[in-house]
């Protein structure tokens, strides 16, 4: 069993693949390039809010590997953030807003941020992060509602901030391939970063020296080529066409716990040991290989 862009959720009776590797055992590999097993090998394949960050022109090909490293038969288990659920819930905020309803202008901020934020964002967090670690969340519940484990796990961190205790913090950044390909710069510039490439962190303040006013396009065109941003969205019928284009068959939208893999919800991918579902907003489709 084969579990891409794992992050921090992998188990050790899995092949666990991450860019880059988070843990014991977790294989660090791009799988823009391809992934980096032969044909046939796995029984399933299993990624988790990875497919959104793939720029749309990538996902086929992407999805194309996933057919083939599968076996004949075998499963392919997709979850992203839920376009469709989210526009409902975006409409129904918006509406109970307008009709001046008791704290869905706060719902409807949320849902704003949910669509949007993670698109047009350029540093880490964005205006998300802003809103989950205020000292105060007016609509909480609503918010971990939809979001789960995670934004949970960001609220208890910045209260934890507040008071000064220690906070465990994981980067959701998978980091940055190529630096320079955001923005006109010199030839000549390039190269003499490439001499510095490997040297100390002074190298940054070299570049920043070079670029001057223009090195706060290229921060924020390093982010913009990291992993964190959403580069195209799916509902289950745009996401079901694409495995259907991609050689996949019966294709199916699933619950967090309903699967066609033996013992599903025993793995604690989709859902957390007290059996709450881990990203509530999420898209859960399968099919066969």
């Amino acid at each position: 069993m084969l579990n891409l862009g794992c992050g921090g959720r992998y188990r050790a009776d899995w092949v666990n693949v991450n860019f880059p590797s988070t843990g014991p055992g977790v294989i660090a590999a791009n799988l823009i390039e391809g992934i980096p097993f032969p044909d046939a090998s796995f029984d399933v394949v299993y990624h988790s809010h990875l497919l959104e960050h793939i720029p749309k022109p990538l996902a086929w090909g992407f999805l194309k590997e996933c057919h083939r490293v599968l076996k004949p038969g075998g499963i392919i288990r997709v979850v992203v953030p839920d376009l469709e659920a989210m526009t409902r819930s975006y409409l129904e905020a918006l509406e109970k807003a307008r009709a001046g309803k008791k704290g869905w202008d706060y719902n409807y901020d949320w849902m704003m941020l949910e669509m949007y934020d993670q698109v047009v964002r350029d540093q880490s967090g964005g205006e998300m992060a802003r809103y989950l670690l205020g000292a105060s969340i007016p609509n909480e519940e609503y918010v971990i509602g939809r979001c789960g484990t995670e934004v949970r796990n960001m609220i208890v961190a910045g209260r934890r901030s507040r008071s000064g205790a220690p906070v465990a913090t994981q980067s959701t950044v998978s980091g940055v391939r190529k630096l320079f390909d955001v923005i006109p710069v010199h030839s000549f510039i390039k190269q003499i970063y490439g001499m510095f490439r490997k040297s100390g962190g002074w190298k940054e303040k070299l570049v920043q020296q070079l670029l001057g006013s223009e090195y706060e396009v290229l921060q924020a065109g390093r982010f913009r080529r990291g992993g964190e941003i959403h580069k195209w969205m799916y509902d289950s019928y745009s996401l079901g066409r694409l495995l259907l284009t991609c050689g996949f068959k019966s294709v199916a939208v699933r619950s967090a716990t309903e699967s066609c893999i033996s013992h599903w919800s025993s793995q604690n991918l989709d859902t957390e040991p007290d059996g709450s579902v881990y990203k509530p907003d999420s898209l859960f489709m399968e099919a066969l290989a």
